[in-house]
């Protein structure tokens, strides 16, 4: 079977002369996680059987939080978890995508822009919410960034999951919106612009001349199951 390390080991020195100056210090600490995890230049753990006393020394797992072996059982304990706190209500996803033009400056301060962005989603999401005729409150939201495409070009964009619901605690009421349609994609895509050009500005960040006018926003109905909540699923049909 062919290994992530192995794959690492074979590959790292091409890919360290061809791309290294454009590699983060984080990219470089996953590589050389990756690069070792479960294989013998990683610390030993010994384990002990209960029946017997046979033991004997398994490589750990690195942990990182990039790492695939190590994050497929977290991820998937992750979306039990948000499973269990599912609403009887249609859900959303809603996707909010940095345009092409801010992406050098993403990938230079990628800790800032992307704080930055998941504010700017949050508070985008709460003004619909808030302003919504039949919503009128705070909605619960589920949001996870994914820096890359699937064809790995960097590609920064927030899939948002998120009931047609709110809890109005000043009232104790629960309010629900029918149908497959939440809010504008456009509507969304203008407030979403303008929140976070006007943070850019502040944190004294240059903008390109270039910034378009319109910026993506996709909106759909991603029904009322588990599913819904599966954001790996989800974000492949991107």
């Amino acid at each position: 079977m062919i290994t992530l390390s192995s794959i690492i080991n074979q590959f790292e020195a091409d890919f360290l002369n061809a791309y290294s100056p454009r590699i983060l210090p984080s990219q470089l600490s996953a590589l050389d996680a990756l690069k070792t995890c479960r294989t013998e230049h990683s610390p030993k753990m010994q384990v002990n059987c209960s029946g017997c006393e046979y033991q004997t020394f398994i490589p750990h797992s690195c942990g990182h939080r990039n790492c695939p072996h190590c994050q497929h059982y977290e991820s998937q304990r992750w979306i039990e978890r948000q499973v269990q706190k599912q609403v009887p209500a249609n859900y959303f996803m809603v996707t909010f995508t940095l345009p092409a033009q801010l992406r050098s400056l993403a990938s230079h301060h990628q800790k800032h822009v992307f704080r930055l962005m998941f504010e700017c989603v949050w508070e985008t999401l709460q003004t619909f919410s808030r302003n919504d005729k039949q919503l009128r409150g705070d909605p619960g939201v589920i949001a996870v960034l994914h820096s890359h495409s699937r064809e790995l070009n960097f590609h920064p964009h927030i899939h948002a999951v998120m009931p047609a619901a709110i809890v109005d605690k000043a009232h104790k009421l629960w309010r629900t919106k029918k149908g497959k349609y939440l809010f504008n994609h456009k509507a969304l895509g203008k407030v979403f612009r303008a929140k976070m050009l006007s943070r850019l500005a502040k944190g004294n960040l240059t903008l390109p001349q270039n910034v378009p006018q319109k910026w993506i926003v996709d909106c759909k109905h991603v029904g009322s199951g588990g599913k819904a909540l599966d954001c790996r699923n989800i974000a492949l049909k991107f």
